[in-house]
This record gives C-alpha cells, sequence and structure tokens, in this order.
C-alpha cells in the first residue's frame, strides 16, 4: 500500500501539461495526426481521409468532439480512446491499433479534477493537437 502512493507521488511529480494550445503551435501533435490519423479522419481532422471510401463505418469530425460533448472538450476519455484503454479496440473494430505510434515513455498528466492520467506523451501531443481543432 505504501509502495503504490509512493509510486503515485512520484508519478504525479513528473512534468506534463494538458493546456490547450492552438493548432499552430501544437506542431509535434498535428505531425503525430497527420502521420497516423489522416488517412481516416483527414489532414484537418474533419473525417475525410481517403480511406473513408474503403470503410464500412462512418469516420467521425474529430473538431466537433467538443460540440457533440455539450461543448466540453471530454479530455480524459479522448486520452483513453486515444491510447488504446477504452473505446474502440483495434481487432475487430474500426479504429486501428497504431504500436509504436502512440507507445513510448509514460508521462503523469494532470486530468480532470487533478487525477493524474498516466499515458505516452505523443497521445497527449495528439490529444492537445485535437483540443487546439475544435470549432
Amino acid at each position: 500500500m505504501r509502495r503504490a502512493a509512493l509510486v503515485l507521488v512520484c508519478l504525479a511529480a513528473l512534468p506534463a501539461t494538458v493546456l490547450p494550445a492552438t493548432a499552430q503551435e501544437n506542431v509535434t501533435g498535428r505531425e503525430i495526426f497527420v502521420g497516423a490519423c489522416a488517412g481516416c479522419h483527414g489532414a484537418e481532422g474533419t473525417g475525410d481521409g481517403p480511406m473513408t471510401e474503403l470503410l464500412t463505418v462512418p469516420v467521425p469530425d474529430l473538431t466537433g468532439i467538443a460540440e457533440r460533448d455539450g461543448g466540453t472538450f471530454p479530455w480524459l476519455k479522448i486520452v483513453h480512446m486515444v491510447d488504446g484503454r477504452t473505446g474502440l479496440r483495434g481487432h475487430g473494430g474500426p479504429m486501428p491499433i497504431f504500436g509504436a505510434v502512440f507507445t513510448g515513455d509514460a508521462v503523469a498528466a494532470d486530468g480532470p479534477q487533478g487525477t493524474p492520467v498516466i499515458t505516452s506523451q505523443r497521445v497527449l501531443d495528439v490529444v492537445d493537437y485535437l483540443m487546439s481543432i475544435q470549432r
């Protein structure tokens, strides 16, 4: 029990930010998005990527995530969807697993209500980018 508490304290002390950036400021997140997501979601995230005509499921417009969620960007839900913890699973699901694209050194970020969320920096970069392109 003490060990788990110590691990959480140490992870919470890792530097990470989840502040929304403008699309121009978040070059890394955009680059990852274009390389891993734009084939289906389109270069601007509007759901019009070149692979859409080959898919049997509709591809969502990612610029309207906050709008569809009542005006608030569901940060934790999107982190979990991108890193594969919840939502769309790769095998048998509509969204593929990108393996090494979203893996890497784990970082701790402040999630909703200050709860630490552990994921890779690349996931945080993509989610920050998605926040920045909301209409």
